[in-house]
């Protein structure tokens, strides 16, 4: 084995990890990717025999690469059409692919990568690295070129916005599912009052439709939501159980082709966020076929 493959297959017994510190610091399945290998190439050109940690080295690189991309991302992208939903990571009802297990470690469901994308990139960064890697605040400094209690300050921060923000979901995923076919059934027979007795009084739809800015929008309130749950009740979609991030969801779609993926979750027996990806390209882009019989 020569030096390149010997750090290549070093590179790969981090990889699973990095992809997991980059998808939350981004919420994107596609712009991790590119975040790791970014990774590979500046440790491909660096002298590896000096580096003392190779663990913490990587996940240094894609802690400041996400950062790039987060702090980009913020000046070049045009005002949104209405909320965004992350990527979701998608799963058959019955069971979570092995390689999916590391990205959904502490439960990162869509409700709270949708949290987190209203931090600052800093604070972001901040709470994904100590709160969820355990990375010390010192090293979080050192990346963000700022005091370790400033980043005590960035993360604690965070977490309370996070506290605040993200429902726990119930940890059962047989009742979860109960409640979501429950809904499901109460829509499709258009009963208004078995719609808002599945919802909590709060409850709140995302739907992330990209370009298409009419059927964009966040819905507060159960009245509210099981209006709009009627109304979808009635464009002939067919509905696969699936597990979206590690809870239960649906896949929907219409004559074969996919239309919508709803990640819920569901907190003391009902439904209290509705997160649903309804945006063509970025359906396209899904990987469904782990959902195929």
């Amino acid at each position: 084995m020569n030096d390149q493959q010997w750090l290549a297959q070093r590179f790969e017994e981090h990889r699973t990890h990095l992809r997991a510190v980059a998808y939350r610091m981004l919420g994107s399945l596609s712009e991790a990717d590119d975040a790791v290998q970014d990774a590979w190439l500046r440790l491909s050109r660096s002298d590896a025999q000096e580096i003392e940690n190779l663990g913490g080295w990587l996940t240094t690189v894609v802690a400041r690469v996400s950062l790039n991309m987060l702090r980009s991302r913020r000046t070049q992208r045009e005002e949104p059409f209405g909320p965004h939903v992350p990527d979701p990571i998608i799963d058959r009802a019955d069971g979570t692919d092995p390689e999916h297990e590391a990205l959904l470690a502490d439960s990162v469901g869509l409700a709270l990568l949708v949290v987190l994308e209203t931090l600052s990139p800093a604070e972001r960064l901040a709470f994904v690295l100590h709160d969820m890697f355990s990375v010390p605040f010192d090293e979080v400094a050192s990346i963000l070129d700022r005091s370790p209690d400033a980043v005590r300050q960035l993360a604690s921060r965070a977490r309370r916005h996070v506290s605040g923000a993200a429902p726990r979901p119930d940890a059962d995923l047989g009742r979860q599912r109960e409640v979501i076919d429950a809904f499901l059934a109460a829509a499709r027979e258009g009963d208004f009052d078995a719609l808002v007795a599945v919802l909590d009084p709060d409850v709140v739809l995302r739907a992330d439709a990209g370009a298409i800015s009419h059927r964009s929008r966040e819905v507060r309130g159960a009245k509210a939501v099981a209006s709009r749950a009627r109304s979808f009740s009635r464009r002939g979609l067919d509905y696969q159980p699936a597990l979206i991030n590690g809870a239960a969801g649906l896949v929907a779609s219409r004559d074969g082709m996919p239309f919508s993926v709803m990640a819920c979750t569901v907190r003391d027996g009902k439904i209290a966020e509705m997160d649903i990806l309804a945006d063509p390209e970025r359906l396209a882009d899904l990987d469904l076929t782990v959902l195929a019989d």
